[in-house]
């Protein structure tokens, strides 16, 4: 079981072991006829990876990483959250801020995790700090939220977070994961998509053919998305998937930005 970096944690129930099942389609909001989504197959797009850095020599301790492009808004998101270690904000790069770079970039799933503060980097760090889990309502049991304007997903019960925030990514244009408050239904650890021909891991339906699952590309490539789904990646998938059972609440609320 992971602990959650600094004050969040979040306590994991037991797993429902549920036997693979087999999807028909992936469908838009716009045809609910349809009843089942999953990842994109889209024309490979570059990706945003973090550039390589050396980092620097130093002649004790680890070496610090090399000041990258955005260190400055990377060291102020990263000090808004808390929950990474302390971080100097003083847009220069130290030991202790590379150590912090690097256990952010690796828990979001950020590659190359060298701690070099590249866009990327920035991008998820500020979308982390500006999710408020005030917007997501307090439940009493384990429930899930989706927040579509900064893409984010946490989970939280009684206000308290249990998972997250983290970083998701949700349906693209024309398959726009629908705002709303929904229930899970049928779940699946690893659930089969016939149109894409992939495996959909820790599938969690709750509205239509959408549901949380873990992502099947690289889930930092923003130019594509979903086909409405929500993308989590492997640990937050798994965790989600042990903290959630059929019927827990998924509250989704504002838009992905271009949808």
């Amino acid at each position: 079981m992971r602990r959650q970096p600094g004050p969040r944690r979040w306590a994991l129930g037991a797993a429902a072991l549920v036997s693979a099942a087999t999807l028909t389609a992936c469908a838009p909001a716009a045809e609910p006829t349809l009843t089942a989504l999953d990842e994109p197959i889209p024309t490979p797009v570059v990706t945003t990876a973090e550039p390589t850095a050396a980092p620097a020599t130093t002649t004790a301790g680890p070496p610090p990483c090399a000041t990258g492009q955005f260190q400055l808004e990377v060291e102020q998101a990263l000090a808004a959250t808390g929950s990474y270690g302390h971080v100097t904000v003083d847009g220069l790069q130290s030991a202790e801020d590379c150590e912090v770079i690097i256990a952010f970039q690796k828990r979001m799933g950020i590659q190359p995790a060298n701690g070099a503060p590249g866009p990327t980097t920035k991008d998820v760090a500020q979308r982390i700090a500006a999710t408020d889990i005030t917007q997501c309502a307090p439940s009493e049991k384990p429930s899930a939220c989706v927040d579509l304007t900064h893409q984010t997903f946490f989970i939280q019960q009684n206000g308290q977070v249990l998972l997250g925030p983290t970083v998701t990514r949700t349906g693209m244009r024309g398959w726009a994961t629908p705002a709303g408050t929904y229930t899970i239904g049928w779940r699946s650890l690893k659930a089969w998509s016939v149109p894409f021909s992939v495996w959909l891991p820790y599938w969690q339906n709750f509205v239509r053919g959408i549901g949380l699952h873990e992502t099947t590309t690289y889930i930092h490539n923003a130019g594509i998305g979903s086909h409405g789904c929500v993308n989590l990646l492997h640990d937050d998938a798994k965790t989600a998937y042990e903290l959630l059972t059929a019927g827990s609440t998924v509250q989704v609320y504002g838009r992905r930005p271009g949808t």
